[in-house]
């Protein structure tokens, strides 16, 4: 298959390029600047010139590929206070890539996320699937999510891989580089309240490879989950952290847990336990690479988190 793929020189993209090239797929990267095109050509892709903002480019680039991976995200201006812009953004990727392969029966496959459907009790990839949620901050990439889906009704062979909160490995700079960050400040690592929520995990590696599978064999529609552990508590994270960098580790109360943490705050607070097994049962997905907190324990803390 020609592969087109967006965010291919990011975290889970530039795990997902070697993994289709390694099953005699051709990689054709979308990139935006020079640095990202470096990238993408080191691993053996093939360079696309262009944006997200670009929607006829999108078109035309999955009219002439066999399959997309859309991983991109604008991340930069999601950061930055305007989440709603990057999410909107977004929207109007898919929309194009899925004008482009409508009628083909061709792959589309994006990468969404477990927050925003959780609630204490075990997810499964059936929950979060009916109706469109509304289109609030907290749920409007399960919204783009749902658009996605409905492709398959335009001929497109659509799927949703929703991926846990902590895509874990060396390099990693996401939620639990922030955690320790915040630890080193306040000399103490923190959970919030008694620590007993649980934060699902999946190693990067794990998850190029549900990519990969997804693009070459995902149903019409198919929802799956990028889920490795099923729920790490947050009690215990906070407990590798403080170990590792000798500081106590602490519960704050949920009425200080936004001033300790800041924008992570209600992240971390999340009770989201995550099932794979449909997934796993559907495209014989099996993670093989190590968990969450033997990787935390083995490749965070080797230099200060940025």
């Amino acid at each position: 298959m020609r592969v087109f793929v967006t965010g291919g020189s990011g975290w889970i993209g530039s795990a997902l390029v070697p993994e289709l090239i390694g099953a005699g797929h051709t990689v054709v990267g979308l990139a935006r600047s020079a640095e990202a095109a470096a990238r993408l050509t080191t691993a053996g892709a093939d360079v696309h010139h262009g944006s997200l903002d670009d929607l006829d480019d999108l078109r035309k680039a999955a009219a002439s590929a066999d399959g997309v991976v859309h991983l991109a995200f604008k991340h930069d201006i999601a950061f930055s206070g305007d989440y709603p812009g990057a999410v909107a953004a977004d929207h109007r990727a898919i929309e194009a890539l899925g004008d482009g392969l409508a009628d083909s029966d061709r792959p589309l496959v994006i990468a969404s996320g477990i927050i925003g459907l959780g609630d204490g009790r075990v997810l499964t990839e059936r929950d979060g699937t009916g109706d469109a949620p509304a289109a609030e901050e907290t749920n409007a990439r399960l919204a783009n999510a749902h658009l996605t889906r409905a492709l398959a009704a335009r001929g497109v062979r659509s799927s949703v891989v929703r991926l846990a909160p902590t895509v874990h490995g060396a390099g990693d700079y996401g939620f639990v580089p922030a955690l320790i960050g915040i630890a080193r400040d306040k000399g103490v690592s923190g959970y919030v309240h008694d620590g007993a929520n649980r934060w699902p995990a999946v190693h990067r590696l794990d998850a190029a490879r549900l990519f990969r599978l997804a693009v070459e064999s995902a149903p019409a529609g198919a929802t799956l989950h990028g889920v490795a552990d099923e729920g790490v508590p947050a009690r215990t994270i906070a407990e590798v952290i403080g170990r590792r960098l000798g500081i106590p580790v602490v519960a704050v109360p949920r009425a200080e847990a936004d001033e300790h943490f800041g924008w992570i705050a209600g992240f971390f607070a999340s009770d989201i336990p995550t099932s794979n097994a449909l997934t796993r049962e559907l495209l014989g997905w099996e993670p093989t690479q190590i968990g969450f907190v033997e990787d935390l324990d083995r490749h965070y803390f080797d230099t200060p988190a940025a």
